[in-house]
């Protein structure tokens, strides 16, 4: 059996910013769910400058905590 596994081009500018749909790739999510958590205030922390901008370290610390807090275990 091969596996084939495709590269996921995010876009990250020079200060570490993403878009919503980048940030949206890079965590692993859709863009209306990262809409949905950023309206619920349950998503990484954003800033908004005429479009919303997610800095990657922030959806890092994001994500760590994200999986702390599920405590997954995985299959057993």
């Amino acid at each position: 059996m091969q596996t084939t596994i495709n590269a996921i081009e995010v876009i990250v500018l020079p200060d570490g910013r993403m878009d919503t749909k980048n940030a949206a790739i890079y965590a692993g999510l859709s863009e209306k769910t990262m809409a949905m958590m950023r309206c619920d205030k349950k998503g990484p922390e954003y800033i908004k400058m005429g479009k919303v901008f997610y800095f990657r370290e922030k959806v890092d610390e994001w994500i760590s905590e994200f999986t702390r807090k599920t405590n997954y275990k995985g299959r057993e």
